[in-house]
């Protein structure tokens, strides 16, 4: 069985980590290139980094702030935000990304996922999808979740599967923060129908929600943020934890 990753998030806005609840109230959670120097030291299996305001801005990714993160790390690291275009993709493996997450863009021009996995390889693409649930049915969100749009969250999951993303990473809007636990259902759902791994967000509050996500949720792998920059779980802790419950992991 393939080892189940845990994979810290760093949300940047202004150059600072941020975390909020339910993507609001956003407060300062340190500085994104010593956040990522610690995890990777701790033992994550990979590191995020999202620009979380860049779409909202219309601007690019913060790539000097990349590259300082990357010299800091030796684990995999994948970069999102504000990706719209082949030289974006370019910039950031330059930079020192090994995947690029798009989110907004791949929505409003689906083919920009079949470019960019016929230029850089499937295993370089992780889509990312906000969703949020609306009248039992999960609604995908762009621009950071600011704006709804009408696509369901697991026929938008199976297209850009078939359209050549190497992973999902799949946010559950309205768990996200509350540390109340992953999105198990919807997340579970998307795992049975894709065949590329899903990645679950949103809800980590203890160590138990990570068996969850990863025995009921189905997940490959699961991103946390504030209970690993708040320090009220450590990543040695929790692989420790998962492997006493038979869930495999790199420790």
């Amino acid at each position: 069985m393939l080892t189940k990753r845990i994979i810290p998030c760093l949300d940047v806005k202004a150059g600072r980590t941020v975390k909020g609840v339910n993507f609001e109230s956003l407060r300062d959670a340190g500085d994104p290139v010593e956040l990522g120097a610690l995890y990777a030291k701790e033992g994550a299996d990979e590191l995020v980094f999202l620009d979380i305001t860049a779409t909202l801005e219309k601007r690019k990714t913060l790539v000097e702030l990349v590259k300082n993160v990357a010299r800091e790390i030796n684990i995999p690291f994948t970069v999102g935000g504000g990706i719209g275009s082949i030289e974006d993709v370019y910039a950031l493996l330059k930079a020192g990304a090994d995947k690029v997450s798009i989110n907004s863009a791949a929505v409003r021009n689906p083919k920009l996922i079949d470019d960019l996995a016929q230029e850089f390889g499937s295993q370089c693409i992780v889509v990312a999808i906000d969703t949020k649930l609306y009248k039992n049915s999960g609604r995908v969100h762009t621009h950071g979740g600011k704006t709804p749009t009408e696509i369901n969250t697991i026929q938008w999951a199976k297209e850009v599967e078939n359209r050549g993303a190497g992973e999902i990473l799949l946010t559950s809007m309205d768990h996200d923060g509350t540390k109340a636990g992953f999105a198990c259902e919807i997340t579970s759902l998307i795992s049975q129908k894709a065949s590329i791994p899903v990645i679950a967000s949103g809800g980590a509050g203890n160590i138990a929600h990570f068996v969850e996500v990863f025995g009921e949720g189905k997940a490959d792998a699961a991103l946390a943020a504030s209970i690993f920059h708040f320090k009220e779980i450590s990543i040695p802790e929790l692989k420790l934890y998962l492997k006493n419950k038979n869930i495999p992991v790199r420790l």
